[in-house]
């Protein structure tokens, strides 16, 4: 049997109780709205917490990886791009040498394709002294190959690119920056050299791109991996806004229900002193 109490009143306790709980519900899910998070600290879920935040720094890790690949990757289409350049620069000077050796070729002619054939050597030379990015080159003389990282381990593997020297005289061009020809067999001693030239140059820049398409492979690789992290975390730690939604509206209710219930059983002791009137 209940009895009426003013000093005691079990209902308004009930109401109160009931009336924080849907309020500490109600913060919860606010906090997962407005944040988009259901684990945003490890008072949350420690122990998945403690697994995201290793993924996390994985993937900043890879963030690493990534710029040094796109670095690497940089050196390397500079140099493909003067290499491009300068097997072009080979096809016109091949193109004037195969003139130049023709028996019915005025002199003065010859001459002329000397002088043309002159310039592009020094143009070759000008586009192997431009080619570097970031102060690295790959193609002039000296050029040393350099690593770049490929994954973000305490004993980090990494991709190595190598170099091809593209230098006048070098071990790809065999003519020299002084090479030249005034008649028919000059023209044709040095078109020897250039057609050798020609062929090793486009092997060698044809080695660049296979390095190239290495380096992309592996940033694809890695871009993959870091997007699985991402995902994978957000699947652990992310709210479901949709879910969340709904139970915003239903606490909502919740709340406003226990408030006048708790209204209600405060309501007893005025009734109770009504009777003494």
């Amino acid at each position: 049997m209940s009895t009426s109490s003013i000093s005691n009143n079990p209902s308004a306790l009930i109401a109160l109780s009931t009336l924080e709980q849907v309020t500490a519900q109600l913060q919860t899910t606010q906090s997962h709205i407005s944040t988009g998070l259901q684990i945003a600290n490890p008072q949350d879920n420690p122990a998945v917490w403690t697994v995201t935040q290793g993924q996390s720094a994985a993937v900043t890790a890879l963030d690493s990886v990534t710029t040094s690949l796109n670095r690497a990757q940089s050196v390397l289409d500079v140099a493909i791009s003067a290499g491009q350049t300068i097997s072009d620069l080979l096809q016109k000077i091949h193109s004037d040498v195969v003139s130049a050796s023709d028996p019915s070729l005025e002199t003065t002619a010859r001459l002329a394709l000397n002088v043309d054939v002159q310039s592009l050597i020094s143009q070759i030379k000008l586009t192997v002294d431009q080619a570097s990015f970031n102060g690295i080159s790959l193609i002039q003389t000296g050029a040393t190959g350099f690593a770049t990282l490929a994954d973000p381990t305490a004993n980090a593997s990494t991709v190595t690119v190598q170099p091809v020297s593209l230098a006048v005289g070098g071990p790809n061009i065999s003519f020299t920056l002084g090479s030249s020809f005034t008649t028919v067999s000059q023209a044709a001693a040095l078109l020897t050299l250039v057609n050798a030239s020609v062929q090793s140059v486009n092997s060698a820049v044809g080695g660049l791109g296979v390095q190239s398409n290495t380096l992309s492979a592996h940033l694809t690789l890695v871009s993959t991996f870091q997007d699985t992290l991402i995902s994978g975390v957000g699947d652990q730690v992310d709210a479901n806004l949709g879910n969340e939604s709904a139970a915003l509206s239903a606490l909502q209710l919740k709340q406003q229900l226990s408030t006048q219930t708790l209204s209600i059983a405060n309501s007893t002791s005025s009734v109770l002193l009504g009777l003494f009137k």
